[in-house]
């Protein structure tokens, strides 16, 4: 519970963030925006304040905090209760599903992509953005978890941990694209490039293959 109570406690301070960090949240947002295929029922999973589903253009959220859900709502979205492991929607719901450092706050991450696996209809794509723990940001965020009251009970991942996992839960087709370079207190926020491994935030997009099996 620790994870949700974080976020229930602080979600002022969460949503304030965005506002004091304008130039990095806007970098990861144009990463994601890169990725998005045109689309017509999104889902963020973990929506929190609806800072990403908004902009984007995503109607639908997940969340387990009521307090960041009620946000989110405020901001347009329709905000459902419930845990990515255990999503509160039918087979094939959805044609976009976004995760924006969500998964490095599941309590079983594999499960997680596999329930946003069943909710994707069959050729839909998900998009996942995180801070890969190789890079210079993440080592720093690894380095003072303990105390940050946000990424305390977090969960690392690097990007050959996270396309292992898309394709243990059934995606294929990855692709992947990087930005925030260079960090040393403030990163380079000029570019975006394809790929991983030199860029500190990773957003990996992945497809439901129409036949909806695992390739």
């Amino acid at each position: 519970m620790e994870k949700i109570d974080v976020f229930e406690k602080y979600h002022r301070e969460y949503d304030q963030w965005f506002i004091e960090h304008e130039k990095l949240y806007n970098t990861e947002l144009d990463t994601i925006r890169e990725l998005i295929p045109p689309f017509k029922r999104g889902l963020e999973i973990g929506v929190g304040t609806g800072r990403f589903a908004q902009p984007l253009g995503i109607q639908t959220g997940l969340e387990p905090s009521e307090n960041m859900a009620e946000k989110a709502r405020q901001r347009g979205i329709d905000v459902h209760r419930g845990v990515a492991e255990k999503m509160p929607f039918e087979d094939e719901s959805f044609d976009l599903a976004l995760m924006v450092t969500t998964i490095c706050f599941v309590s079983d991450a594999l499960q997680s992509l596999k329930e946003a696996y069943r909710v994707l209809e069959k050729g839909g794509c998900l998009i996942l953005g995180f801070i890969d723990k190789e890079s210079d940001m993440g080592r720093e965020y690894q380095q003072r978890k303990e105390n940050s009251r946000f990424y305390r009970p977090a969960t690392f991942f690097s990007s050959d941990d996270v396309i292992s996992l898309l394709k243990d839960a059934g995606f294929s087709d990855l692709s992947a694209k990087q930005s925030l370079f260079n960090y040393n207190g403030v990163p380079d926020m000029e570019n975006i490039r394809d790929g991983y491994g030199s860029g500190s935030f990773v957003a990996i997009k992945a497809l439901k293959n129409k036949q909806g099996e695992s390739m």
